[in-house]
């Protein structure tokens, strides 16, 4: 984990959230929006106080012009704490093959503090999905305490429309020790561009939560 949180800083300096690595076309956009729960992988500890959490996220990106995403990320940061932050995205490398590399910089609120948000999305489209690594800081403005976070990310796009997305999340909080976890979830298309998302977490290292979400995603 230390040598992964290395690199995520390596990455975050040479570039300066997790959006992906692939811009929205002029007036185009992408909303999701889900709700998350966890509790202890271990049954015994099941029945404490506050084992049972939950969570609800929104995410927004709208193509300004075919290089400019502004987006809105709400829900959880990578210390836990509640989030709000608005960005802005550009292509770095946008080309139709090979690599796609995009930069963020975004503003906001965690936990009431003022933070900046760096960061870096990398995608390789497949002939039938992507892979894609997306890092982002998240920097306090008063202290300049900073978390950092890395989502590896492996989607499958069937001949139906289904996406079946395989990820492994790490992140170094500033105030506790660096964590892993497995997520996994299916995305069936329903009625037009809206689809709907069901998944499930598990800890890996350090966090020892299962958690399950379902969610809604709409292009427009």
């Amino acid at each position: 984990m230390r040598l992964l949180a290395a690199c995520l800083f390596l990455m975050l300096s040479t570039t300066s959230a997790l959006p992906g690595a692939w811009p929205r076309e002029r007036g185009a956009g992408f909303a999701s929006a889900d709700a998350r729960l966890s509790w202890p992988q271990d049954v015994a500890h099941r029945w404490h106080e506050n084992a049972f959490q939950q969570y609800y996220t929104l995410y927004v990106e709208y193509g300004l012009t075919d290089r400019w995403t502004l987006g809105l990320d709400l829900g959880r940061s990578v210390s836990g704490d509640g989030k709000t932050v608005v960005f802005l995205q550009y292509p770095l490398r946008n080309r139709e093959r090979g690599l796609q590399a995009t930069a963020q910089l975004g503003f906001g609120k965690i936990s009431g503090k003022t933070v900046l948000r760096p960061g870096l999305a990398l995608g390789w489209e497949l002939p039938k999905g992507w892979l894609s690594a997306e890092s982002v800081a998240e920097i306090r403005t008063d202290s300049g305490l900073t978390d950092l976070k890395l989502d590896l990310t492996w989607g499958v796009t069937f001949d139906s429309g289904t996406k079946w997305i395989m990820q492994l999340q790490t992140g170094r909080p500033w105030a506790s020790e660096e964590f892993a976890r497995a997520a996994t979830s299916v995305v069936v298309p329903l009625r037009g561009q809206l689809s709907v998302e069901a998944g499930v977490t598990w800890g890996l290292h350090t966090d020892e939560n299962l958690g399950v979400k379902l969610g809604l995603w709409k292009v427009f």
